[in-house]
């Protein structure tokens, strides 16, 4: 069971800003996840297990300026004091939090260890506050000992990249605006429910001590009304929908034996047991028969209710991954029906946008907090969904203080129609079944559409000209008939009379 949950943050700014780096705040949170157990024992030499999430820096998403760890998850136990037998680098993506801890309670429950220690941080923000202010620290570090490397394999594929495919808000628009397509929404409305299904979330960021910065809520129509301070991002996304990246956050989960916790003293209040978890993926994007469905969520949800026996009317903490709209809608809303002001809320953190996208790490955020709110409500349960990549990897969770003996994986079943072939180079015509209009602050930059030719194989294509951006800005292009041509390495489009 989780005994010991911590979480930090630390904002430019105020009188206790220190400029941490990662593996600083990393073992900020540890040392708090091993004081919240509430016991005088000195827990640090049963933790024989250390799994830190990937920094960005460590996925290849974020600059390191000032150096890095070699080993981040040796560099942050030897700052809090401890001799790990063995340290896991997590893989990429946001689901790691979740199959990180559920690792780590497979070996518990197998007798391996005692105790395990799961962690992660970013200092984002201090990077770059510090680089404008012409200061260099020093951040790289070298610790001798071995480390498991799971990898940082990212979700960009070469002909995804090669027609502007290259970062989260892009790839997540595209599978916005498919779900808008399959909705038949025009693009006022869809972005007005955007606004209302994150309204919510930015109030509890408000009220949130460890958001990544100090916020008023706001309203669905300032979120989702374009203007100078909330410009568009990646159509239909503005500003303010979009995982904010810009944090110095840390958090922590120690997990433990019964027997062990029982011995060290730590009083069963603190217990909190793992009722139900399971984890799917998904394809590449361009593979999926439905870029706005996410099949790999909804059997991974289904699976993790099924094992701890609960209907999600029977859950009272939600924590859903809100990186954009989307994540949300495809979850919360077109799978387990729930409304954007459910009274239970959709998140006890406030959400990526609001409260911080911590890098990989969101959802060990959301784990901590839901501990907390478990603990203050003995017998309740709580499910938290874990989002990785482009909709890519899902992992969910189940939580209660009411004693369950650990099951481990449940395996998740996928309904997952065929999708369309693929044509990589294409010169005829064809139909728009999704797109996005990528913005720069200097307006739109270019465009990348995913739709079907007469013969209703897929293709990707992109365009550079300022009339065709012009035009899709005008009108919605949704449906809209394309003329393809291509050079030999990627396919370009201009709208058809």
């Amino acid at each position: 069971m989780i005994v010991g949950v911590g979480q930090v943050v630390e904002r430019i700014g105020e009188a206790d800003w220190q400029g941490r780096s990662a593996a600083d705040l990393a073992a900020w949170a540890a040392e708090r996840a091993i004081d919240d157990a509430g016991t005088a024992s000195d827990l640090k030499p049963l933790i024989e297990v250390v799994s830190a999430i990937r920094t960005f820096e460590d996925s290849g998403a974020a600059p390191a300026p000032f150096g890095k760890p070699d080993k981040f998850p040796l560099a942050v136990a030897r700052r809090v004091g401890l001799a790990p037998k063995r340290a896991i680098l997590e893989a990429v993506g946001g689901q790691s939090p979740v199959t990180a801890l559920v690792e780590m309670a497979e070996r518990i429950a197998r007798g391996e260890i005692a105790a395990g220690l799961v962690f992660g941080a970013e200092a984002i923000s201090n990077t770059r506050h510090l680089s404008t202010q012409g200061e260099s620290p020093d951040w790289a570090e070298h610790d001798d000992g071995g480390m498991e490397d799971r990898g940082s394999a990212r979700m960009l594929t070469p002909l995804g990249i090669r027609h502007g495919i290259v970062s989260a808000p892009i790839a997540y628009a595209l599978l916005e605006n498919a779900r808008r397509a399959r909705l038949g929404l025009n693009r006022e409305d869809y972005r007005a429910a955007m606004g209302e299904l994150f309204a919510p979330l930015s109030a509890v960021a408000a009220a949130n001590p460890y958001s990544s910065a100090a916020s008023e809520p706001l309203s669905a129509e300032e979120i989702a009304t374009v203007t100078p301070k909330n410009r568009m991002i990646a159509d239909p996304f503005p500003l303010k929908v979009v995982a904010r990246d810009q944090v110095n956050m840390g958090a922590a989960m120690l997990v433990m034996s019964a027997a062990a916790a029982r011995e060290a003293g730590i009083a069963e209040d603190r217990w909190v047991y793992i009722h139900g978890a399971a984890h799917a993926a998904e394809p590449d994007i361009l593979e999926r028969a439905d870029p706005g469905a996410y099949p790999a969520a909804e059997a991974a949800l289904d699976a993790a209710l099924a094992a701890a026996g609960k209907r999600i009317d029977e859950v009272a903490v939600l924590d859903f991954y809100s990186c954009f709209p989307v994540a949300v809608f495809s979850t919360a809303i077109d799978h387990l029906g729930l409304s954007p002001d459910d009274p239970r809320g959709l998140t006890v953190t406030g959400g990526l946008p609001y409260f911080g996208g911590a890098g990989n790490g969101y959802s060990s955020h959301a784990i901590a907090s839901v501990v907390e709110r478990l603990r203050a409500n003995a017998g309740a349960y709580g499910l938290i969904g874990a989002n990785g990549g482009f909709q890519s990897k899902y992992a969910a969770l189940v939580l209660s203080t009411e004693p369950a003996t650990f099951g481990g994986w449940s395996e998740a079943v996928q309904h997952r129609p065929a999708a369309p072939d693929l044509v990589e180079l294409v010169a005829r015509t064809g139909t728009i079944d999704t797109y996005t209009v990528v913005h720069d602050r200097a307006g739109p930059s270019y465009a990348v559409v995913i739709g079907h030719l007469p013969d209703d194989r897929r293709f990707i294509a992109r365009s550079d000209e300022a009339e065709t951006l012009a035009l899709m800005g005008a009108h919605d292009p949704l449906g809209r008939q394309v003329t393809l041509t291509n050079d030999g390495a990627r396919n370009a489009f201009t709208l058809a009379d």
